[in-house]
């Protein structure tokens, strides 16, 4: 005789909460265990169609999704019984599409009331999502699709965390998005394309911010802080590797304007991109305590160094440097000559170096006896930051690392080298 079903047993509410974890697929099934479990299903709070592992019957991965799909998650949707919480849809979709999808939005609006989380990934560059004002959204995210603001949009009130990454989206919509929500915590932008080729002029006034991750590609003309209080952490990041004067200038007035954030993050191309001749000689960081920077480049030029040393010469409380410099080698030119000396020459007035940085994580290389024979990075630290206690190196396996290397470099300091795969050499 078999024992007790003690899943049964479990509270409908436990039971609903595992089926929302399911692949949709496989929560439908569970309505053949019994009749109690006919509409489990439909209670389910977290619906995610199209992403890998949980498909709605064919989704169409390869091309436009076809418009019986979409019938099939409108029905879904319309079967569903509790409070919404979080959707998620990735798709292919096609201009002829927009209605179909359009009616979908307007189904969740109708659910709206509890709906937190809503995740857009439309892959097309011809449909256009009008989008609601969905009052009880915490979180949203949109990607890879076209925007429109619609009339009367009255914004989202609740909305806490902001992702816009490969959207396409009118200066005066994307403005008007950014601030008629100000409860933002979090914003993301990545990758926008403009509309109309006229390129977006972003400017934040957020009071709540404190994450801020943005890209600065062709279509970004300007981005300034305007208010932002409360920000601690804000990445920076180039998408055009170009050194020109026009992202310089994107650039620096982000900087310039981010001056509370602690935690500040920046890609090589957004320091290559900045002239010494534009950085104003008496700015300074002073909340700031992280410094995150990417200098993956194979020489690192002049305009790179001293827009390098220009930060840390304005970062007096600065505690933990990560770097990578992966392919960080100095070339054997003149350039390369006059790089390694300026790298080894002691800078005074880099207080943030002499008195507070204890700190330099992830200064990667591709060979430790490569970074051995040129370690001209390394011994900057070495020679301008009297308080550092710990230098950590990641170096990949294989690479012929010998005992008497490492001896020496802890000698000079306390080091921690560490391969990429994760085994760690003390």
């Amino acid at each position: 005789m078999a024992g007790p079903d003690r899943f049964s047993l479990l509270p409908p509410e436990v039971i609903v909460s595992i089926l929302s974890r399911l692949p949709l697929k496989d929560a439908v099934r569970t309505s053949v265990l019994a009749r109690s479990w006919h509409h489990l299903w439909t209670f389910r709070s977290r619906l995610s169609l199209g992403w890998p592992g949980d498909p709605l019957g064919n989704t169409g991965n390869s091309g436009p999704v076809a418009s019986s799909w979409i019938e099939r998650v409108h029905h879904v949707v319309s079967s569903l019984r509790g409070p919404l919480l979080h959707f998620a849809l990735c798709e292919h979709f096609s201009y002829d599409q927009s209605a179909l999808l359009q009616r979908l939005l307007d189904l969740l609006l109708q659910k709206e009331g509890c709906l937190d989380t809503l995740h857009l990934s439309i892959i097309s560059d011809s449909l256009v999502i009008h989008l609601p004002s969905f009052h009880s959204l915490k979180r949203l995210a949109l990607s890879e699709c076209r925007i429109v603001l619609p009339t009367g949009f009255q914004g989202f009130q609740r909305l806490s965390t902001l992702s816009l990454q490969s959207v396409q989206i009118s200066n005066d919509d994307l403005n008007f998005l950014i601030h008629t929500s100000n409860n933002l915590t979090g914003f993301q932008g990545i990758n926008f394309v403009a509309s109309e080729d006229h390129p977006l002029s972003v400017k934040l006034s957020l009071p709540l911010l404190r994450y801020l991750e943005f890209g600065i590609n062709n279509s970004v003309e300007k981005v300034e802080v305007i208010s932002a209080p409360c920000l601690e952490q804000a990445s920076i990041l180039n998408y055009t590797y170009s050194d020109s004067e026009k992202f310089a200038s994107v650039t620096l007035g982000f900087l310039t304007t981010a001056v509370m954030v602690s935690s500040l993050e920046l890609s090589f191309n957004v320091l290559k991109s900045l002239s010494l001749a534009a950085l104003p000689s008496n700015f300074t960081f002073p909340q700031v305590r992280l410094l995150k920077l990417s200098m993956k480049i194979r020489a690192m030029d002049k305009r790179m160094y001293d827009a390098f040393i220009w930060l840390l010469w304005g970062m007096p409380f600065l505690k933990t440097l990560n770097i990578q410099l992966g392919d960080h080698s100095i070339d054997a030119n003149r350039n390369g000559i006059l790089m390694r000396k300026l790298l080894l020459k002691k800078h005074d007035g880099l207080s943030c170096l002499d008195q507070t940085l204890e700190c330099v994580r992830r200064l990667d290389t591709e060979n430790l006896n490569h970074f051995m024979t040129g370690m001209t990075p390394g011994k900057f630290f070495l020679l301008n930051a009297r308080v550092l206690k710990l230098m950590k190196v990641a170096y990949r396996t294989g690479s012929g690392v010998e005992p008497r290397m490492i001896e020496e470099l802890q000698k000079a300091k306390l080091f921690l080298l560490e391969s990429i795969i994760g085994v760690e050499l003390m």
